[in-house]
């Protein structure tokens, strides 16, 4: 049996997919990942010998287009969701076969080809979700896609659920279809609960992450599927972090940032204004230090497995895979949350007494200083400590050998 996982997303839908395909080789298990084509994400993969089967457009390239130029026509998304649907279903379709195991994770319509490529081929498809607010749950809504806002007056989240299987089949269903339909396979008619599955997995800690169990609820949770990091830090960044006290790390990922230009410039001033050193994370807003201060030093990608345990706290965007590695590490948090889950993951930060969600994506120096001084109270150090010493790192061991249950 041969694995193929299969996404379309950021480094954190990238690289959970990359600890899946480690513990699988682990097992003897031939896997392929089909993911876009950054030079990132292959080089990554190439460093624990996973195969990268590239599909579709380089993601950074398109966030950064999507940055700088005029947004997509709203005519033109039905046109990009049969594009991104056909790319995996052909993708995927070549690579799996019949006997085979096609796990998908990303957008939608990447969840979709491949989904439609495993029924083509005869493969088994596990749908899994990298945080719990992308599955059905009567403890939080559903994402609120732009031009498709929640139904007026309505808070209930059951209600809201199922509001949302007509919004994602006003947005999906009729590209989806058109493609099912082109290669054989029957059309359905709620095309979320479909791609989706009636047995999803999600692959996040139990306790950053956790799922509320409910009457008919058939999530299979593994734990983070983690994938481990040998790599040393940069002898500059080492000499830095030697020459004084922890540093306040200061990163938001593969987030453009482009509707708050100057929050990493507010963030560092927000950490020297309490006398903290800073590392910066250029990351795809391409940051940079505003000046040469020898309090500052500003690195690109990076093992946040080696520095995490290193710094004093970490600024960042929330996303799944930071929050992860910084509860890991035992780092207090700031989670400057700029959409999708990254509020989820801000209000799990505070709930948990590990950090602190600011307040809105658009941070000030001011607001910024106060979140970063409440961070870094003692209590919360402590706390944040004790937290790292109960996240699993077994997710994607776990995940692995449900495969070949």
């Amino acid at each position: 049996m041969r694995v193929v996982l299969s996404t379309y997303g950021s480094r954190g839908d990238v690289q959970p997919l990359a600890g899946l395909a480690v513990k699988l080789r682990e097992l003897g298990v031939p896997v392929r990942v089909c993911a876009p084509p950054d030079e990132e994400f292959a080089r990554r993969l190439a460093v624990d010998g996973v195969e990268l089967v590239p599909v579709g457009p380089a993601v950074q390239a398109a966030v950064r287009a999507a940055v700088k130029g005029a947004p997509p026509a709203p005519g033109d998304f039905p046109r990009r969701v049969a594009t991104m649907v056909g790319q995996f279903h052909e993708a995927v379709a070549a690579t799996a076969g019949p006997g085979d195991t096609v796990v998908a994770t990303g957008l939608f319509p990447a969840v979709a080809g491949a989904q439609a490529a495993a029924e083509t081929v005869g493969a088994r498809f596990r749908y899994v979700a990298l945080q719990p607010t992308m599955l059905p749950s009567p403890h939080h809504p559903p994402f609120e896609y732009p031009g498709h806002p929640y139904l007026p007056g309505v808070t209930d989240n059951r209600e809201l659920w199922q509001d949302n299987i007509r919004t994602m089949n006003a947005l999906f269903r009729e590209p989806v279809n058109a493609r099912r339909a082109s290669v054989g396979l029957p059309t359905v008619d709620n095309v979320r609960d479909h791609v989706l599955t009636d047995s999803p997995w999600l692959a996040t800690d139990q306790l950053l992450g956790p799922w509320p169990e409910f009457a008919g609820s058939t999530v299979v949770q593994t734990g983070a599927w983690l994938l481990p990091d040998h790599r040393p830090l940069p002898a500059g960044l080492a000499a830095f972090l030697d020459a004084g006290e922890a540093p306040v790390y200061v990163g938001f990922g593969s987030m453009p940032m482009g509707g708050a230009p100057d929050a990493a410039r507010e963030a560092v001033t927000a950490a020297r204004a309490l006398g903290r050193r800073v590392v910066l994370a250029r990351g795809w807003a391409e940051l940079a230090l505003a000046d040469g201060g020898d309090d500052g030093f500003a690195v690109g990608e990076v093992n946040q497995q080696a520095l995490f345990p290193r710094i004093a706290a970490a600024v960042h965007h929330g996303g799944a895979g930071t929050t992860t590695a910084a509860a890991l590490a035992g780092a207090p948090q700031v989670v400057v949350p700029q959409m999708v889950d990254q509020p989820y993951w801000a209000g799990r930060v505070a709930e948990l007494g590990i950090g602190v969600a600011h307040e809105g994506a658009v941070p000030t120096v001011d607001s910024l200083t106060d979140a970063l001084r409440a961070a870094l109270a003692p209590e919360v150090a402590a706390r944040a400590t004790a937290l790292a010493r109960e996240v699993r790192t077994d997710g994607a061991e776990v995940a692995a050998k449900l495969l070949l249950a």
